[in-house]
This record gives structure tokens, C-alpha cells and sequence, in this order.
């Protein structure tokens, strides 16, 4: 394995000091950072437009770029900031985590790995490249954000030292300064250099390893999303997200799609917090499974075709998931697969004192809405046969502005509907799943992140899939999307990670 930064992966070049010592922290200067050319200053940003849309390369064939964060850490199990410190490596839990994401990916031809050299990350794409004789490219503008002199703290720690900065930095992040700088504002440019790089590198599949914010801005960036949407797509330790790059018929930027985001190597619902905030309220997409279609029926819209086997076994394994989760209410399309969807997790949810996940009877309301009915309108399009475009990311972006356009306003009535079903404020905690169609979906999560209908192509989604969005400061605080396109629940009939 060969590395350009060799001489910056020891602690003599990272920092002045050697090895930390906790209790004598705040009485020393502020750690050095890398040696390297610092990002944008304070005054540089103030005074220079900020952009927040990217152009990238353009490529000659489809890539596909597979992000990975570290695993579990010793300073994430101590709750300290690291940044881009590197006093931190994996612990037990961070390597076994690492394990499972290499046997998630076990399958998949890489063509090169790039890593951050920090300590964490590199070991963690250690353990997942294994025995591939390619090399792990260390890429420095791959390391966790630049936090300066909150870097050591405990979070507790950072509160007392530093106050309104430190409430600053947890409430409005991208406004946050810190030693003369805008953490988040220079990781947003940084992360737009780190696309320039794997895009140009000829190898059609890509495996990333870095961190959590670092990989947020990756995302962020790829599909067009600026700075306020730090924190807002959740990177648990060694989640999976999946991104795909199609050409340009007409050159340039090529065609972007987050094929999936946040598989993590556990449940996506066993935790109740969102990147560190507790989260009472939520809402699962659950994608009905595979249905029965006719030969002239391609969309399943003209028959309203029910599950087949493979779709009663997706219904099946994504009740079993949810019953970790008391559910509340369950929406869904008219559809007789997407209803079929919802009374098998009814019924699970309401065995759930038998099957010893309760200890008291669960009572789920369901409800049906015209509105997730989005197949007739897909039925309307001459693009060809959706069976076979849905395998490919960004199908969407091939039908028609105004089928495209009615999709979106439906899933617009349906938005509202959910934020004021969850609004309730006699209900402390409320878990809400809606079952549909992929595209409807696709719709949903765009409303969830305030974008338009210009972003549904942007996501991919499989049937039989839930996607999870929180809301830790409540309906009106806006949502954070926990993951996208979660197949892993499936078991063998699952779709791969990647391909």
C-alpha cells in the first residue's frame, strides 16, 4: 500500500506533542494542525461569493463511488471532539463494525481506495480492503473537519470553555467561527477538490474511507446541497452511502444519484438519536415489495397487481424490522401492494406482546391516501417499460416535466398531511410509516430536505426499502434523513450494496 503523505501519518508532524494528556488540556496553545496549505481565512470567505453548486469533471463511463465511515473510536466512545486530530484510533466495537462493513462489500470489485491518513479511518480501510492488492490511496483533503481549538474537548468541556461559539456550532454550524475560520465553509470546498480527484481517477468503482462530516459534505456536494444541510444526512460509524456518476450525452458536470445512504452493519431504527440528538418522532418510507404484473402492464398500474412471493417476503422481513419500533400509524397508497405492505406490519406491530418485543398489546391506526397513488401518472409516460429503468439511478430524470411535476405536488399534499399527523403534542413519541411506490418516495425525502422536483432524480430507491427520517427538534425544526434505500433488512433477497 503506498501513500504521497507518508511523512504526515506520525504525531511529530500532525502536532507538537506526542501523546495527549486529558487532564492538562486546556493548559496548553491550541494543537497544531497539518502541515498544509490552510483553508479559506475568515476574511477570505467574507469576501468572496460562495457557491454552493458544483461542476465536476465530466467522465466518459458510469462510476460508482462507495463512502464509508470509520468505525467506532476511542474519542467517539469518550464524546470528545476529534476534528482532524489524530490522537484517536478504532476500538474493539470500531473494529468489528469495520468487519461488517467488509463483509457488506465483500463482492465488489474496487478499482482504488482513497482513505484519510487519519489513524481511525486508515485502519478502518484497512480492515475492509483486506486482501485487495490495489493500493489505498491516502488523501489528505479526505480528514475530518478542521475545528481548531475545540479539537480535544469534551462536548461538555467545549460548552464551558467556549459558550455562545460552542452553542453557535451546535445550533447554526455553517455560521460558525472559530481561530479566523468557517469549519464547515472551508470542508464544503475541500470536499468539492476531493470529487475533482476521484473523478478523475479512471477506475469505475471507487471505495472512499473517511468521516462523518467529511463524507456529509461529499454528499452534500455531489448532489448540489450547500452548507446548511450539515448534519442533516446522518453518517453512523461505518454506514455505507452509495453514489452514482452517469455521463453527460451533452458533456460537462455528469448525472448524479445518491443510490443509497447510511447502511449502517445494525438497524437503522434500534437507536433513537440523530448525529447526537434525541429524536422522539419519526417516519419510515417502507417501498412496497415486488408485485404481480400482466405483459402489457410494465408499470403495474392498468392491474392493480398484489405482492408476488419475492414481494410478500420483502413485506414480510420489513414488518420484522420495524418491530423494534412502536408504530403508530401506517399510511399508505390505494394500491393492493402497497396495502398488502401495510397489514403485514399491522399485524406483526399488534402480535408484538406475543412475539415478546412488547410488554403491553400495541393498537395501530391505519390510513389509505389517494395522494401516494403515483402508477397511473407513471402510466402516462411513452418512456418504455419502468420495470427495467428503476434498476437504473436517476430513472426519473427520463420522464416527463409534467408527470414529473404531478408526482411532486401529490407527495407535496401528502408532506403536510404527515408533518401535521406528527405535530400532535399529546403524542410524546410518534413513529409514522408510509408505504408506497419508489417514486412517491423519491418525492417524500425531497420535501423532507426543502428541495424541488429538479432533485427526485437525484435518489434511487428499491422495492421493498425503507428510508428514515427524524425529527430531533420536532415537525416545524425540519427532518434529518438517518438513511435511504435500506435493503440490508431483506437478507438474501436483498439488493447488493453496490454492484
Amino acid at each position: 500500500m503506498s501513500t504521497s503523505f507518508e511523512g504526515l501519518l506520525n504525531y511529530q508532524t500532525l502536532f507538537f506533542h506526542k501523546k495527549p494528556k486529558y487532564e492538562l488540556f486546556f493548559n496548553r496553545k491550541p494543537p497544531k494542525f497539518f502541515p498544509i496549505q490552510p483553508s479559506s481565512s475568515l476574511q477570505e470567505i467574507q469576501n468572496s461569493p460562495h457557491s454552493e453548486q458544483s461542476s465536476f469533471p465530466s467522465i466518459k463511463s458510469a462510476k460508482r463511488v462507495v463512502l464509508v465511515r470509520h468505525g467506532q473510536s476511542t474519542w467517539n466512545e469518550e464524546g470528545r471532539i476529534q476534528g482532524s486530530s489524530n490522537f484517536s484510533v478504532l476500538t474493539q466495537k470500531g473494529e468489528t463494525q469495520a468487519e461488517t462493513s467488509r463483509q457488506m462489500l465483500l463482492n465488489d470489485t474496487f478499482d482504488v481506495c482513497f482513505a484519510s491518513p487519519l489513524a481511525r479511518s486508515r485502519r478502518t480501510a484497512e480492515i475492509i480492503w483486506n486482501t485487495r492488492k490495489d493500493e489505498i490511496v491516502t488523501d489528505l483533503e479526505l480528514r475530518e473537519i478542521d475545528l481548531y481549538s475545540f479539537q480535544g474537548l469534551l462536548k461538555h468541556q467545549g460548552k464551558l470553555k467556549f459558550g455562545e461559539a460552542y452553542l453557535k456550532w451546535q445550533k447554526d454550524a455553517p455560521n460558525f467561527n472559530i481561530d479566523g475560520h468557517y469549519p464547515v465553509r472551508e470542508l464544503w470546498d475541500r470536499a468539492r477538490n476531493c470529487w475533482t480527484k476521484i473523478l478523475n481517477h479512471q477506475g469505475k468503482s471507487v471505495l472512499v474511507v473517511a468521516h462523518n462530516a467529511v463524507n456529509q459534505a461529499l454528499i452534500s456536494t455531489a448532489i448540489g446541497l450547500g452548507t446548511e444541510y450539515f448534519r442533516i444526512l446522518v453518517q453512523s460509524n461505518c454506514g455505507v452511502t452509495v453514489l452514482d456518476f452517469t455521463p453527460n450525452a451533452q458533456g460537462g458536470s455528469p448525472h448524479i444519484c445518491l443510490n443509497r445512504l447510511n447502511q449502517t452493519p445494525y438497524s437503522p431504527i434500534a437507536t433513537t438519536s440523530s448525529d447526537g440528538r434525541k429524536s422522539s418522532k419519526r417516519i419510515i418510507f417502507a417501498c412496497h415489495g415486488s408485485t404481480h404484473r400482466g405483459t402489457e402492464d410494465n408499470l403495474g398500474s392498468t392491474i392493480d397487481g398484489p405482492l408476488d412471493m419475492l414481494g410478500i417476503i420483502q413485506s414480510q422481513k420489513t414488518a420484522e424490522l420495524l418491530l423494534d419500533l412502536n408504530v403508530s400509524l401506517i399510511i399508505c397508497s390505494t394500491r393492493a401492494a402497497s396495502m398488502d405492505t401495510a397489514l403485514t406490519i399491522s399485524k406483526v406491530q399488534e402480535a408484538a406482546e406475543y412475539l415478546g418485543a412488547d410488554y403491553v398489546s400495541r393498537y395501530v391506526e391505519m390510513k389509505q391516501m389517494q395522494d401516494l397513488e403515483v402508477e397511473s401518472i407513471l402510466w402516462k409516460s411513452k418512456q418504455g417499460a419502468i420495470e427495467d429503468s428503476q434498476l437504473q439511478p436517476g430513472w426519473l430524470n427520463g420522464f416527463d416535466d409534467g408527470l414529473v411535476t404531478e408526482i411532486w405536488n401529490r407527495a407535496g399534499k401528502v408532506w403536510k398531511t404527515l408533518l401535521e399527523d406528527l405535530s400532535n403534542e399529546s403524542e410524546a413519541e410518534k413513529n409514522l410509516v408510509v408505504v408506497g411506490h419508489p417514486a412517491v418516495h423519491m418525492a417524500l425525502i425531497g420535501h423532507s430536505l426543502n428541495l424541488t422536483k429538479e432533485w427526485m432524480g437525484s435518489f434511487h430507491l428499491d422495492a421493498g426499502s425503507i428510508s428514515v427520517v427524524d425529527f430531533p427538534d420536532g415537525p416545524s425544526g425540519g427532518g434529518v434523513v438517518r438513511c435511504t434505500n435500506y435493503t440490508a433488512h431483506l437478507g438474501r433477497w436483498s439488493m447488493p450494496v453496490s454492484r
